[in-house]
């Protein structure tokens, strides 16, 4: 039987993934679609981590969609409430036909003479299935879903009490009296930490360096307030544009005067976490912009630090024992349960294996198009968000984008649109990421670069993609819209051959 053919595949139904089926269904109601998810379940994300307290690391009127208002109560939402909305995003758009759960992408391969991408998809029962398709978006994140990050300590496999990563939470974990420690600076931990506090004996929260956090009201007194005197819609836009324009004024305001900010924030920190607190202990060793800040909703972590429940240490692992964590200042956590709120493994593109004309890709060799598409690499885009904003404000600009490219192929029979990127482009000094945290710099000779200027970067700025996403032309010259046009990737993008193996 000739494998099915189908005019998009979208890979993932998460955020991302559900979002981008609703504009291509309603925008080009006559393309043929899938959309793959690995799971059995909707959700990315959001369905993955269920760790308690777990909720978003934006405010929902600007991390839900543009077209559909954020009706549950927080805006600093509950994971559970941001599954839901997920889900009925889903029902109302009546996606679920073209989900088709449990085929996980292993391979795709692009043919120029075809003018497609061949995707190997494995199946529930462990076989495997072909798809092609004229046009790939991928939703699948930037991280791995089967793995979180672990460093490797001494001692680690000595310890007899109860380890938990929080990306693989058990639903038997007890924490009630009992000592925990969570190793971590992050969101995750600073979310996990006043939760736990709550019934533990005591929490410590052990980190290498502390991060940046303010506190934000967990319910939005304006947008509760506008629903009640104003169409849903309408009030929902309001926030959203309120919350948009406040976050750029304070990035701007923030960027002007670095160490004026770091100071300001720190301070604000310590007037809420009590006297209790060394102000060491909230004082980044870095610069704020480097890292995403933290929200504390309600300001409930602080609220446990000056309550005596919570307490934060600055310092290093010196090694595991069978009773806690020993630090190298000499000072001892004795733990009954030790999470380990360590972070991310990333990868591009879901981490299967990509071709393009039978050339392998690495990912670590491609550059960044606009931060949506990759260098060389036809029919492909992909959907991240920001890090300074809400993630889904660039998931609705791109997916607009891709809709509007779309279009603008079938209207002009191109079969292929290409960022080039010539060998010259490669050579370059690529700019410099400025964003330092951990799970980045770990993957950095994985993930692809940015290159010396527009269009080879990723803008963390979302005006600048209103302006060039939303409101520029597709065609502005920056891509190359062909028929069938064979690709040949410049040397330093190449996967080198392996070495054949000598004979005995």
């Amino acid at each position: 039987m000739a494998d099915e053919y189908l005019d998009v595949v979208i890979v993932g139904a998460g955020l991302s993934g559900i979002g981008v089926g609703r504009y291509l269904k309603n925008r080009l109601p006559r393309k043929t679609f899938a959309i793959l998810e690995t799971k059995p379940r909707v959700g990315g994300t959001w369905d993955l981590f269920r760790y308690p307290g777990i909720r978003s690391d934006s405010d929902m009127h600007t991390m839900g969609y543009a077209f559909k208002p954020w009706n549950y109560p927080k805006a600093i939402s509950d994971g559970g409430d941001i599954l839901d909305y997920i889900k009925e995003t889903a029902r109302e758009n009546a996606l679920w036909p073209h989900i088709r759960f449990e085929h996980k992408l292993l391979s795709a391969s692009w043919s120029s003479a075809r003018s497609q991408w061949t995707l190997e998809v494995q199946l529930r029962d462990g076989t495997t299935t072909r798809i092609r398709c004229g046009f790939l978006l991928s939703c699948a994140g930037y991280y791995r879903h089967d793995e979180g990050y672990l460093p490797s300590w001494p001692g680690y496999a000595d310890y007899k009490g109860t380890l938990v990563h929080p990306q693989f939470w058990p639903d038997d974990v007890d924490w009630t009296g009992k000592r925990v420690v969570i190793i971590g600076s992050g969101a995750t931990a600073v979310t996990l930490s006043p939760v736990l506090a709550e019934k533990a004996a005591h929490v410590w929260q052990l980190q290498r360096s502390p991060t940046y956090m303010v506190t934000r009201p967990a319910i939005d007194g304006l947008a509760e307030t506008l629903k009640r005197w104003l169409p849903n819609t309408l009030a929902y836009q309001l926030v959203r544009w309120r919350n948009i324009l406040r976050n750029r004024f304070l990035i701007r305001q923030m960027a002007r005067d670095l160490a004026g900010t770091k100071r300001r924030l720190v301070q604000l920190a310590k007037a809420q976490a009590g006297a209790s607190c060394d102000i060491s202990d909230l004082t980044p060793d870095y610069m704020p912009g480097q890292q995403r800040i933290c929200r504390v909703a309600d300001g409930d972590f602080f609220k446990a630090m000056r309550e005596g429940k919570l307490t934060l240490v600055t310092d290093d692992i010196a090694r595991f024992d069978a009773a806690g964590i020993q630090l190298k200042s000499g000072r001892r956590l004795d733990a009954g349960i030790v999470i380990t709120a360590t972070g991310l493994v990333l990868q591009a593109l879901g981490g299967a294996a990509y071709e393009v004309d039978g050339q392998a890709i690495d990912p670590g060799k491609l550059l960044i198009f606009k931060g949506f598409m990759y260098s060389n690499v036809p029919n492909l885009i992909y959907f991240t968000g920001y890090t300074n904003a809400s993630w889904t404000l660039k998931v609705d600009l791109v997916a607009d984008y891709a809709c509007r490219l779309l279009a603008h192929m079938e209207r002009t029979g191109a079969k292929q649109a290409t960022a080039w990127a010539s060998e010259g482009v490669f050579r370059q000094p690529g700019r410099r990421n400025n964003f330092i945290s951990g799970y980045v710099r770990r993957a950095a000779q994985r993930m692809p670069k940015a290159g010396p200027a527009y269009p080879w970067i990723h803008e963390q700025n979302y005006f600048w993609d209103r302006k060039t996403l939303l409101r520029g032309k597709i065609d502005d010259g920056t891509l190359d819209f062909s028929g069938p046009k064979p690709v040949v990737l410049p040397p330093s993008q190449r996967v080198p051959e392996p070495l054949p193996i000598a004979a005995e």
